[in-house]
Protein backbone atom coordinates (compact mmCIF):
# COMPACT_ATOMS: atom_id res chain seq x y z
CA UNK A 1 0.00 0.00 0.00
CA UNK A 2 1.56 3.37 -1.19
CA UNK A 3 2.14 5.37 2.25
CA UNK A 4 0.27 9.01 1.87
CA UNK A 5 3.10 11.70 1.27
CA UNK A 6 2.07 15.16 3.60
CA UNK A 7 3.36 19.04 3.57
CA UNK A 8 2.80 21.61 6.93
CA UNK A 9 2.09 25.26 5.54
CA UNK A 10 3.19 27.28 8.44
CA UNK A 11 3.06 31.17 8.16
CA UNK A 12 4.79 33.38 10.10
CA UNK A 13 4.85 37.14 10.89
CA UNK A 14 7.54 39.21 8.27
CA UNK A 15 10.51 39.28 10.62
CA UNK A 16 14.19 39.50 9.50
CA UNK A 17 15.36 36.36 8.70
CA UNK A 18 11.37 35.27 8.17
CA UNK A 19 9.17 36.31 5.35
CA UNK A 20 6.26 34.48 4.35
CA UNK A 21 5.12 30.76 4.38
CA UNK A 22 7.27 28.12 5.59
CA UNK A 23 6.61 24.32 3.80
CA UNK A 24 7.85 21.50 5.60
CA UNK A 25 7.81 17.84 4.75
CA UNK A 26 5.72 15.50 6.71
CA UNK A 27 6.82 12.13 8.50
CA UNK A 28 3.25 11.62 9.89
CA UNK A 29 4.43 8.27 11.35
CA UNK A 30 7.39 8.97 13.48
CA UNK A 31 6.57 12.62 14.11
CA UNK A 32 8.53 14.56 11.97
CA UNK A 33 9.41 17.57 9.92
CA UNK A 34 11.56 18.96 7.63
CA UNK A 35 11.50 22.12 6.20
CA UNK A 36 12.65 22.44 2.46
CA UNK A 37 11.12 25.95 1.30
CA UNK A 38 9.40 29.06 1.60
CA UNK A 39 6.70 31.43 -0.31
CA UNK A 40 7.64 34.69 0.15
CA UNK A 41 3.97 36.59 1.15
CA UNK A 42 4.15 39.94 3.90
CA UNK A 43 2.18 38.45 7.56
CA UNK A 44 -0.07 35.48 5.99
CA UNK A 45 -1.76 35.72 9.29
CA UNK A 46 -4.13 33.15 8.36
CA UNK A 47 -4.24 30.09 5.08
CA UNK A 48 -6.20 27.57 3.90
CA UNK A 49 -6.47 24.85 1.18
CA UNK A 50 -9.40 24.97 -1.21
CA UNK A 51 -11.13 21.84 -1.12
CA UNK A 52 -9.97 20.67 -4.98
CA UNK A 53 -6.85 20.93 -2.89
CA UNK A 54 -5.24 22.39 -5.49
CA UNK A 55 -4.95 25.89 -4.13
CA UNK A 56 -4.08 27.64 -1.11
CA UNK A 57 -5.22 30.91 0.01
CA UNK A 58 -3.78 33.48 2.64
CA UNK A 59 -4.29 36.70 4.28
CA UNK A 60 -1.60 39.33 3.39
CA UNK A 61 -0.85 43.17 4.33
CA UNK A 62 -3.09 44.16 1.30
CA UNK A 63 -5.72 41.59 1.42
CA UNK A 64 -5.38 37.97 0.34
CA UNK A 65 -3.01 36.35 -1.98
CA UNK A 66 -3.79 33.03 -4.04
CA UNK A 67 -1.00 30.32 -4.64
CA UNK A 68 -1.31 27.15 -6.61
CA UNK A 69 -0.07 23.96 -5.12
CA UNK A 70 2.60 22.32 -7.23
CA UNK A 71 2.94 18.47 -7.16
CA UNK A 72 5.41 18.18 -4.36
CA UNK A 73 3.92 20.56 -2.25
CA UNK A 74 5.94 23.88 -3.38
CA UNK A 75 3.64 27.25 -4.13
CA UNK A 76 3.45 29.26 -7.29
CA UNK A 77 2.03 32.66 -6.96
CA UNK A 78 -0.91 33.56 -8.52
CA UNK A 79 -2.76 36.86 -7.58
CA UNK A 80 -3.71 39.28 -4.67
CA UNK A 81 -7.14 40.75 -4.03
CA UNK A 82 -8.18 44.12 -1.43
CA UNK A 83 -11.06 42.70 1.08
CA UNK A 84 -12.70 46.01 0.98
CA UNK A 85 -11.03 46.74 5.01
CA UNK A 86 -8.39 46.25 7.24
CA UNK A 87 -6.01 43.56 6.96
CA UNK A 88 -7.82 40.21 7.56
CA UNK A 89 -7.23 37.52 10.13
CA UNK A 90 -8.96 34.41 9.33
CA UNK A 91 -9.82 32.54 5.92
CA UNK A 92 -12.30 30.02 5.13
CA UNK A 93 -13.84 28.25 1.81
CA UNK A 94 -17.14 26.92 0.98
CA UNK A 95 -16.96 22.99 -0.14
CA UNK A 96 -17.68 24.19 -3.48
CA UNK A 97 -14.96 26.37 -3.91
CA UNK A 98 -17.28 29.24 -4.72
CA UNK A 99 -16.35 32.22 -1.92
CA UNK A 100 -13.72 33.25 0.03
CA UNK A 101 -14.49 34.43 3.27
CA UNK A 102 -12.52 36.72 5.33
CA UNK A 103 -12.95 37.78 9.29
CA UNK A 104 -11.27 41.19 10.07
CA UNK A 105 -9.91 41.97 13.18
CA UNK A 106 -9.10 44.97 13.37
CA UNK A 107 -12.07 46.51 11.73
CA UNK A 108 -15.01 44.30 12.60
CA UNK A 109 -15.32 43.17 8.77
CA UNK A 110 -16.62 40.14 7.06
CA UNK A 111 -15.73 39.82 3.33
CA UNK A 112 -16.99 37.34 1.06
CA UNK A 113 -14.70 37.21 -2.00
CA UNK A 114 -15.55 35.28 -5.62
CA UNK A 115 -13.27 32.36 -6.18
CA UNK A 116 -12.59 32.48 -9.92
CA UNK A 117 -12.64 29.11 -12.00
CA UNK A 118 -8.76 28.99 -11.93
CA UNK A 119 -8.55 29.50 -8.67
CA UNK A 120 -7.63 33.03 -8.14
CA UNK A 121 -9.43 35.43 -6.07
CA UNK A 122 -11.91 37.23 -7.62
CA UNK A 123 -13.21 40.81 -6.84
CA UNK A 124 -15.97 41.67 -3.75
CA UNK A 125 -18.60 40.01 -3.79
CA UNK A 126 -20.37 41.16 0.27
CA UNK A 127 -19.03 42.96 3.15
CA UNK A 128 -20.37 43.37 6.45
CA UNK A 129 -19.07 45.67 8.77
CA UNK A 130 -20.19 44.62 12.65
CA UNK A 131 -21.36 47.43 14.99
CA UNK A 132 -21.71 48.05 18.77
CA UNK A 133 -19.45 47.67 21.82
CA UNK A 134 -18.96 45.19 24.56
CA UNK A 135 -19.42 46.20 27.81
CA UNK A 136 -17.38 49.38 28.05
CA UNK A 137 -16.52 51.34 25.08
CA UNK A 138 -13.38 53.28 26.37
CA UNK A 139 -11.88 49.20 26.03
CA UNK A 140 -10.57 48.57 23.00
CA UNK A 141 -11.02 44.78 23.35
CA UNK A 142 -14.45 45.83 23.41
CA UNK A 143 -15.38 47.02 19.68
CA UNK A 144 -16.18 44.50 16.84
CA UNK A 145 -13.23 42.26 16.72
CA UNK A 146 -14.08 39.32 14.12
CA UNK A 147 -11.53 36.25 15.17
CA UNK A 148 -12.81 33.42 12.52
CA UNK A 149 -15.35 32.67 10.09
CA UNK A 150 -16.77 29.17 9.61
CA UNK A 151 -18.95 27.92 7.04
CA UNK A 152 -21.26 25.62 8.60
CA UNK A 153 -21.65 21.97 7.70
CA UNK A 154 -24.66 22.18 5.71
CA UNK A 155 -22.70 24.96 3.96
CA UNK A 156 -25.62 27.36 4.13
CA UNK A 157 -24.29 29.93 6.69
CA UNK A 158 -21.38 31.51 8.25
CA UNK A 159 -20.53 32.15 11.81
CA UNK A 160 -18.53 35.08 12.66
CA UNK A 161 -16.98 35.11 16.10
CA UNK A 162 -16.66 38.27 17.31
CA UNK A 163 -14.54 38.68 20.40
CA UNK A 164 -15.79 42.04 21.34
CA UNK A 165 -19.30 42.18 21.31
CA UNK A 166 -18.85 38.24 22.82
CA UNK A 167 -21.09 37.41 19.82
CA UNK A 168 -21.24 34.89 17.22
CA UNK A 169 -23.42 36.41 14.28
CA UNK A 170 -24.78 33.23 11.95
CA UNK A 171 -25.28 34.94 8.49
CA UNK A 172 -27.46 33.08 5.58
CA UNK A 173 -25.12 32.57 2.63
CA UNK A 174 -26.97 33.45 0.00
CA UNK A 175 -24.98 31.88 -3.49
CA UNK A 176 -27.00 33.30 -6.46
CA UNK A 177 -26.95 36.97 -5.66
CA UNK A 178 -23.46 37.15 -3.46
CA UNK A 179 -25.17 38.36 -0.31
CA UNK A 180 -24.07 37.69 3.30
CA UNK A 181 -27.73 38.38 5.19
CA UNK A 182 -28.24 37.71 9.42
CA UNK A 183 -29.82 34.80 10.44
CA UNK A 184 -29.29 34.24 14.10
CA UNK A 185 -26.88 36.02 16.86
CA UNK A 186 -25.31 33.62 19.27
CA UNK A 187 -24.74 35.65 22.78
CA UNK A 188 -21.52 34.27 24.55
CA UNK A 189 -21.35 35.15 28.26
CA UNK A 190 -20.28 38.56 28.89
CA UNK A 191 -16.61 39.22 28.73
CA UNK A 192 -15.80 35.39 27.63
CA UNK A 193 -14.37 37.14 24.11
CA UNK A 194 -15.30 34.18 22.04
CA UNK A 195 -12.12 33.13 19.89
CA UNK A 196 -13.12 30.51 17.38
CA UNK A 197 -15.63 28.30 16.32
CA UNK A 198 -15.36 24.19 14.89
CA UNK A 199 -17.89 22.11 14.47
CA UNK A 200 -18.17 17.96 14.84
CA UNK A 201 -17.40 15.46 12.25
CA UNK A 202 -21.26 14.82 12.30
CA UNK A 203 -22.64 18.37 11.82
CA UNK A 204 -24.18 17.68 15.12
CA UNK A 205 -22.11 19.84 17.56
CA UNK A 206 -20.50 23.26 17.43
CA UNK A 207 -18.08 24.12 19.81
CA UNK A 208 -17.28 27.88 20.55
CA UNK A 209 -13.72 28.73 22.12
CA UNK A 210 -13.79 31.51 24.60
CA UNK A 211 -10.30 33.18 24.80
CA UNK A 212 -10.90 35.52 28.40
CA UNK A 213 -12.62 32.78 30.52
CA UNK A 214 -10.65 30.17 28.71
CA UNK A 215 -13.48 27.52 28.24
CA UNK A 216 -15.10 25.73 25.36
CA UNK A 217 -18.79 26.22 25.24
CA UNK A 218 -20.94 23.14 23.27
CA UNK A 219 -24.02 23.40 21.57
CA UNK A 220 -26.08 20.91 19.60
CA UNK A 221 -26.15 22.47 15.93
CA UNK A 222 -29.58 21.95 13.94
CA UNK A 223 -31.72 23.55 11.39
CA UNK A 224 -35.14 24.33 12.37
CA UNK A 225 -38.21 25.90 10.45
CA UNK A 226 -36.62 29.03 11.18
CA UNK A 227 -33.02 28.67 10.53
CA UNK A 228 -30.46 27.48 12.66
CA UNK A 229 -30.46 26.39 15.94
CA UNK A 230 -27.76 26.69 18.87
CA UNK A 231 -28.43 24.73 22.01
CA UNK A 232 -25.83 25.05 24.73
CA UNK A 233 -25.38 21.92 26.54
CA UNK A 234 -21.99 21.89 27.83
CA UNK A 235 -19.14 24.39 28.98
CA UNK A 236 -16.06 23.39 30.16
CA UNK A 237 -12.52 24.54 31.38
CA UNK A 238 -9.14 24.63 29.34
CA UNK A 239 -7.84 26.03 32.23
CA UNK A 240 -6.45 22.83 34.50
CA UNK A 241 -6.58 25.27 37.51
CA UNK A 242 -10.27 26.89 36.21
CA UNK A 243 -8.86 29.89 37.73
CA UNK A 244 -5.70 30.96 36.62
CA UNK A 245 -6.16 34.64 35.43
CA UNK A 246 -3.05 34.47 33.26
CA UNK A 247 -4.61 31.56 31.37
CA UNK A 248 -5.78 32.37 27.78
CA UNK A 249 -7.09 29.88 25.59
CA UNK A 250 -6.17 30.83 21.77
CA UNK A 251 -7.17 27.85 19.51
CA UNK A 252 -8.35 24.58 18.95
CA UNK A 253 -8.48 21.69 16.56
CA UNK A 254 -10.24 18.47 16.16
CA UNK A 255 -8.35 15.17 15.45
CA UNK A 256 -8.90 13.89 11.97
CA UNK A 257 -11.07 11.12 13.36
CA UNK A 258 -13.16 14.01 15.36
CA UNK A 259 -13.05 11.95 18.82
CA UNK A 260 -10.60 14.43 20.41
CA UNK A 261 -10.82 18.24 20.60
CA UNK A 262 -7.35 19.70 21.25
CA UNK A 263 -7.35 23.83 23.00
CA UNK A 264 -4.20 25.35 23.65
CA UNK A 265 -3.83 28.15 26.27
CA UNK A 266 -1.32 30.99 26.52
CA UNK A 267 -0.06 32.46 29.66
CA UNK A 268 -0.12 29.20 31.23
CA UNK A 269 1.35 27.57 27.97
CA UNK A 270 -0.36 24.44 27.59
CA UNK A 271 -2.28 22.12 25.39
CA UNK A 272 -5.27 20.69 26.62
CA UNK A 273 -6.89 17.10 24.87
CA UNK A 274 -10.57 16.38 25.37
CA UNK A 275 -12.46 13.59 24.30
CA UNK A 276 -15.60 13.88 22.12
CA UNK A 277 -18.35 11.44 23.65
CA UNK A 278 -21.34 10.54 21.13
CA UNK A 279 -23.62 13.50 22.23
CA UNK A 280 -21.38 15.90 21.46
CA UNK A 281 -20.15 17.07 25.00
CA UNK A 282 -16.28 16.72 26.29
CA UNK A 283 -14.37 15.03 29.28
CA UNK A 284 -10.87 15.80 29.83
CA UNK A 285 -7.92 13.70 28.73
CA UNK A 286 -5.02 15.46 29.76
CA UNK A 287 -2.93 18.74 29.96
CA UNK A 288 0.51 19.26 27.98
CA UNK A 289 3.00 21.67 28.80
CA UNK A 290 4.73 22.56 26.03
CA UNK A 291 7.66 23.99 26.74
CA UNK A 292 8.04 27.27 25.07
CA UNK A 293 5.87 30.37 25.00
CA UNK A 294 2.54 31.52 23.82
CA UNK A 295 1.20 28.77 21.39
CA UNK A 296 -0.87 30.61 18.99
CA UNK A 297 -1.74 27.61 16.71
CA UNK A 298 -1.37 23.64 16.80
CA UNK A 299 -2.37 21.22 14.36
CA UNK A 300 -3.18 17.28 14.51
CA UNK A 301 -1.33 15.15 12.18
CA UNK A 302 -3.64 12.86 10.39
CA UNK A 303 -2.44 9.77 12.19
CA UNK A 304 -4.30 11.02 15.38
CA UNK A 305 -1.01 10.17 17.20
CA UNK A 306 0.91 13.66 17.17
CA UNK A 307 0.36 17.36 17.56
CA UNK A 308 2.52 20.44 16.86
CA UNK A 309 2.45 23.42 18.85
CA UNK A 310 3.29 26.58 17.19
CA UNK A 311 5.15 28.66 20.17
CA UNK A 312 4.84 32.45 18.78
CA UNK A 313 7.00 34.08 21.96
CA UNK A 314 9.50 31.90 21.76
CA UNK A 315 9.96 30.86 17.90
CA UNK A 316 9.40 27.15 17.93
CA UNK A 317 7.47 24.70 16.58
CA UNK A 318 7.26 21.50 19.24
CA UNK A 319 5.59 18.30 18.12
CA UNK A 320 4.17 15.62 20.63
CA UNK A 321 3.00 12.00 20.67
CA UNK A 322 -0.31 11.20 22.48
CA UNK A 323 -0.16 8.26 24.71
CA UNK A 324 -3.94 7.56 24.86
CA UNK A 325 -3.59 4.64 26.88
CA UNK A 326 -1.13 6.14 29.78
CA UNK A 327 -3.43 9.46 29.48
CA UNK A 328 -0.73 11.67 28.21
CA UNK A 329 1.97 13.44 26.07
CA UNK A 330 5.53 13.67 25.77
CA UNK A 331 7.56 16.10 23.16
CA UNK A 332 8.82 14.19 21.04
CA UNK A 333 12.31 15.23 19.39
CA UNK A 334 13.66 18.71 19.68
CA UNK A 335 12.11 21.63 19.00
CA UNK A 336 12.51 23.61 15.52
CA UNK A 337 13.15 26.64 15.39
CA UNK A 338 11.24 29.40 13.35
CA UNK A 339 10.44 33.08 14.06
CA UNK A 340 7.23 33.91 14.84
CA UNK A 341 4.58 31.16 13.34
CA UNK A 342 1.59 32.17 13.94
CA UNK A 343 -0.60 29.56 11.61
CA UNK A 344 -0.04 26.20 10.42
CA UNK A 345 -2.25 23.64 7.40
CA UNK A 346 -1.47 19.87 7.01
CA UNK A 347 -2.03 19.06 3.42
CA UNK A 348 -2.41 16.12 1.68
CA UNK A 349 -0.47 15.98 -1.80
CA UNK A 350 -2.09 14.14 -4.94
CA UNK A 351 -0.63 11.15 -5.46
Amino acid sequence: MKQEKYVAYVGTYTHEHSMGIHIYDLDVENGRMKERQMAKINNPSDLIVSNSKKFLYSITDDGVKAFRILPNGDLEPMNEQWIGGMRGCYLDVDNSDRYLFVGGYHDGRVSMMHLNPDGSVGDIADGVFHKGVGRSAADRSTRPHVNCVKVTPDQNYLCAVDGGLDHVKVYKIDYEFSKLKLADIIRCDLDSAPKMIRFSKDGKNAYVLNELKSTVDVYNYSIGDSGPEFERIQTISTDENARDTSCCAQNMEFSRDGNYLYCSNAGTNEIVTFAKAEDGTLSEVTWTQISGEFPKALAVFPDGNHFMSLNHESNQISIFRMYFDRGYALMDGRPMNVERPNCVYIHRLSE
